[in-house]
């Protein structure tokens, strides 16, 4: 019996130092809160707004938030840029790879960045030339000029 009382209190002592560890952890990663709700914020733009402005401007702002969280995680604390400079008479040179910071997900979100902007571009391109057809930019009413067709 005591062994299953100590058990218990074992289970319960876990349990208050697991929570601890995950408010903590919840905490300490608030740079991810602000990139979910900016990416919340974009996903209901395109999916509740009727005006396609608002909907190209939503999908931009998703964009925006999936970039900076992709740049925020290839941060990397006390490291220097990948930059080895040449060793003397083709001696070996030992690189220690914790000591540099990974390019790839700043490379690879420059690129994102370039996409990124050309698909606002086309977007507002393909809203002005709707307007001119149309003359709105309201879903609803696009829809029914269309249907009456």
């Amino acid at each position: 019996m005591a062994v299953l009382q100590h058990l218990l209190r074992w289970q319960t002592r876990r349990r208050a130092l697991d929570m601890d560890d995950f408010i903590f952890t919840i905490i300490s990663r608030f740079n991810y809160w602000g990139f979910i709700i900016l990416m919340m914020i974009g996903l209901f733009a395109m999916i509740a707004k009727k005006n396609l402005v608002k909907k190209i401007i939503g999908m931009s702002i998703f964009q925006t938030a999936i970039i900076l969280f992709y740049v925020s995680i290839g941060v990397k604390r006390n490291a220097t840029i990948p930059i080895i400079e040449n060793s003397h008479h083709g001696a070996s040179l030992k690189i220690d790879a914790v000591n540099y910071i990974n390019p790839l997900p700043h490379v690879l979100m420059l690129t994102a960045i370039v996409v990124s902007v050309a698909t606002l571009g086309v977007a507002l391109a393909l809203a002005i030339k709707i307007y001119r057809k149309y003359g709105t930019l309201e879903e609803d009413e696009i829809q029914s000029q269309i249907n009456n067709q």
